[in-house]
């Protein structure tokens, strides 16, 4: 061999510097790559299963929210018309005690027994319309003393009567869908007399 090919020889076996380095950059990266762990790569099939489902999750979710409001707009709109009628029921209720009041004081009358009889259909048609609203009569007379629906406003002693029960309404006390409107007005009794000795 001639000495020029014997350099030429030399020169493609030996590497560069920068060959070497350039070389080795990719091993340590790739060694470096297998020691990190992989995230698992997604297909585009899974992305786009994990995309709907994501957005099924999220329909399923507006459709409840849709649900809620309509129920609690039906909720409100109905606590509106029941807030509403009681309004007007309260309203109505000195007028029917007043017919009540006029009724009873019409029977020491005869000479107006056609008059009090037309009198007392319009209070039984005006309570029937009422009650047709949801509204209530309580009169509550030998029933227990509850607080929470009547009110009273005297204690007698009674022997007919058991001590805590209602001896007389004075005045009718009024619910409207469960509602108590107007506490009945009560006498209670407190039992039988003591004897004083």
């Amino acid at each position: 061999m001639t000495k020029q090919n014997e350099d030429i020889s030399e020169e493609i076996i030996e590497p560069t510097v920068e060959e070497t380095e350039a070389n080795e950059a990719p091993k340590a990266s790739e060694a470096s790559e297998a020691e990190e762990p992989h995230e698992p790569v997604l297909t585009e099939l899974e992305k786009a299963q994990a995309e709907a489902a994501d957005m099924k999750g999220r329909y399923l979710r507006s459709v409840a929210d849709m649900e809620n409001y309509r129920k609690r707009i039906a909720r409100e709109k109905q606590d509106i018309i029941r807030s509403a009628a009681a309004n007007v029921i309260e309203s109505l209720l000195p007028v029917l005690d007043n017919m009540k009041l006029g009724l009873q004081a019409a029977e020491y009358h005869p000479e107006a027994k056609d008059v009090t009889f037309g009198f007392k259909m319009v209070d039984d048609q005006l309570k029937k319309s009422l009650s047709e609203q949801g509204l209530q009569e309580l009169i509550p007379d030998g029933e227990s003393f509850d607080p929470n629906l009547h009110e009273c406003v005297a204690q007698q002693p009674s022997a007919d009567v058991a001590e805590d029960h209602i001896i007389q309404t004075v005045r009718a006390g009024y619910r409207l869908n469960d509602r108590l409107i107007r506490a009945a007005t009560v006498i209670i009794s407190s039992g039988p007399a003591k004897e004083e000795s």
